[in-house]
């Protein structure tokens, strides 16, 4: 099932460009990266070049297939649309200050293509890949303190909320330690006059005998910053939310790899994470709570950003570069756009709306409140009554809308948003998938579950409000289904439930879509779909736009289910629908629904 990879060793070089000045973490960003990067199948080969000379140099030694560049206006001013015009092979701008506007608006002017490392951006511009967060390897061996630890760590530049940190501990806390590491940074602080200020404010604002502050501004090597963070209880991070909408911090990587728990402020900065239940956000929890839980709420973050699959993820970038039929040429004589600059305030439906105010005071007993948006309490569901003579497999007509009706109800109770954007009569899709696939994962402890076009569908997001773990995939959101099978992460016979709302009709290669999802499966799990349908269609019919096809019985039992030889429908299809009740598109249709079960692995 896996995909063969491409062979790139043998004179397909892919350059990765990172500057020479240490003491920034974009450096370090990068650096990492290439450090990974050696141990992928392809090869990358990691370059320091400070100018137009040094990059030529490397080019003419290598000759490159593809070129990465670790990319931010002020560490690489020197590489402009001058330069990279004269480059004849595809290249890729890396994007640090990145944000969905920014992502969506990004152009040729100066690469012919854009890698942003942001796991939740949704892929709305071809020109822009994205790939996931990068955890050094590292393994923890001090001890942990008897006396609370609480430290945080970056450069002296304005905004990183030390004297927050003084003020929350000396809240929860009577006797602790706060150890802070403020190094001078090469691009902002270079004189350490900010580092030094911020160090002597939270020196004055202790006022608890017991609360002993230690503060740094040795730049430390990533081992020695790694070593100065393991020894804390918690890595604390409260960030004040910035006027100009910026890119994921780098922070967050470093204090996963030493496996202490992480607390974080409610900042779009640490967006990547703000998901973890339960929630590392203090604005949602107390201090000593998100210690108690330690690493658990962060574990699926482990697999995700580890050094493998980082490869991975610029293995199928490469690929998806060397596949293109026409690469988008850098413009002759453009005036180059920076990516950095004012913008509108990142907005994002699963963190809710950042407020402009704050109050009075940032630790406010009336600013500790729970934030539903960026870490839902679980919700109730109460399920739909559906009669044992209803088949699984069946129409979605106005009969099943009325069976449905109490879940459509509570879909708009836990999504009202989400689902005010939705056809009205078409919910009964959602509603039926969010019903049969909570009454199967309900028979399972910890179901492995999948869904498969995730962006917008709300029985998924309302089966994560119900507790349940969902690995989605969605190539607006992440990869295709045809790529997910090849993550390194990824095992055949591995889900209990597999589920796919209206999408089916989408895809050209619908058999071998449904052949994916029933590898993935493991022995008893289930497959939901839900499909446009209408059994009067014959090939060369009319049919939506959007739509590759309209399925019909005769397709689903002579086309479909013999290519699935390992699954069976779960119960009698009633697929007779004479008169469809949908209408969309000028088309008279309806939607059918697919339930079947793996009984063998073959």
């Amino acid at each position: 099932m896996k995909r063969k990879e491409r062979d790139c060793s043998d004179k397909m070089n892919i350059i990765f460009v990172n500057h020479k000045k240490t003491q920034c973490g974009v450096y370090e960003f990068g650096r990492n990266i290439g450090a990974a990067l050696k141990k992928s199948a392809y090869s990358f080969l990691y370059y320091e070049c400070d100018s137009n000379g040094e990059l030529q140099a490397v080019l003419s030694k290598e000759k490159p297939r593809l070129i990465i560049y670790n990319y931010h206006p002020s560490t690489l001013s020197w590489l402009n649309a001058d330069v990279t015009r004269k480059i004849k092979c595809p290249q890729i701008g890396m994007i640090h200050e990145v944000t969905q506007e920014i992502a969506d608006t990004a152009n040729n002017d100066l690469f012919n293509f854009h890698l942003a490392h942001d796991p939740t951006l949704l892929l709305k511009n071809p020109s822009v890949f994205k790939a996931g967060r990068l955890i050094p390897p590292y393994k923890n061996e001090f001890p942990i303190s008897p006396i609370p630890i609480i430290g945080s760590f970056g450069f002296g530049t304005g905004g990183k909320g030390f004297d927050k940190i003084i003020e929350l501990v000396q809240k929860e806390y009577d006797e602790a330690i706060i150890r802070f590491n403020i190094p001078f940074a090469a691009f902002g602080d270079a004189d350490g006059k900010n580092a030094r200020l911020i160090a002597e404010n939270c020196r004055r604002a202790l006022v608890k005998p017991n609360i002993k502050l230690e503060v740094s501004h040795e730049f430390l090597e990533q081992r020695q910053l790694l070593d100065f963070i393991a020894r804390n209880t918690v890595n604390l991070f409260l960030y004040e939310q910035q006027e100009i909408p910026r890119g994921i911090s780098s922070v967050i990587d470093l204090a996963l790899a030493v496996r202490r728990p992480v607390a974080v402020s409610f900042n779009t900065m640490f967006r990547h994470i703000l998901d973890a239940k339960p929630s590392v956000c203090v604005e949602n929890n107390s201090l000593s709570n998100i210690i108690e839980n330690g690493v658990a709420p962060l574990e699926r973050y482990y697999g995700e950003w580890s050094e493998e699959m980082l490869c991975w993820d610029y293995q199928r970038i490469a690929d998806a570069v060397f596949s293109r039929d026409k690469i988008p040429q850098i413009k002759s004589g453009s005036r180059v756009r920076k990516v950095l600059g004012k913008g509108k305030r990142f907005v994002n439906r699963k963190l809710g709306r950042i407020k402009n105010e704050e109050p009075a005071s940032w630790i406010s007993d009336t600013s500790i409140k729970k934030l539903a948006l960026a870490s839902p309490e679980k919700v109730n569901y109460r399920p739909s009554d559906i009669p044992n003579s209803w088949s699984l497999n069946n129409i979605l007509d106005n009969e099943a809308r009325k069976l449905y009706e109490t879940t459509i109800g509570q879909m708009f109770d836990f999504l009202p948003d989400l689902m005010g954007r939705k056809i009205p009569e078409a919910n009964v899709q959602q509603a039926f998938v969010l019903d049969t696939v909570y009454k199967f994962a309900s028979r399972v402890e910890k179901p492995k579950i999948l869904c498969a076009g995730s962006f917008e569908d709300s029985a998924s997001e309302a089966l994560k409000l119900l507790g349940f773990d969902i690995e989605e995939v969605d190539p607006m959101v992440n990869y295709d289904l045809e790529t997910f099978i090849t993550k390194p992460t990824v095992a055949e016979n591995s889900y209990d439930i597999i589920f796919s709302t209206s999408v089916i009709e989408h895809i050209e290669q619908d058999e071998k879509f449904l052949m994916q999802m029933a590898a993935l499966l493991k022995k008893g799990g289930k497959i939901v779909l839900t499909c446009d349908y209408c059994d009067s269609y014959k090939a060369g019919d009319a049919k939506p736009a959007v739509d590759f096809r309209f399925y019909t019985q005769k397709d689903i039992k002579e086309r479909l289910l013999p290519r699935l030889s390992g699954c069976r429908l779960v119960d009698e299809p009633r697929w007779d629908c004479p008169n469809p009740d949908f209408y969309y598109d000028g088309f008279n249709y309806t939607f059918g629904t697919i339930v079947l079960e793996k009984h063998s692995d073959n």
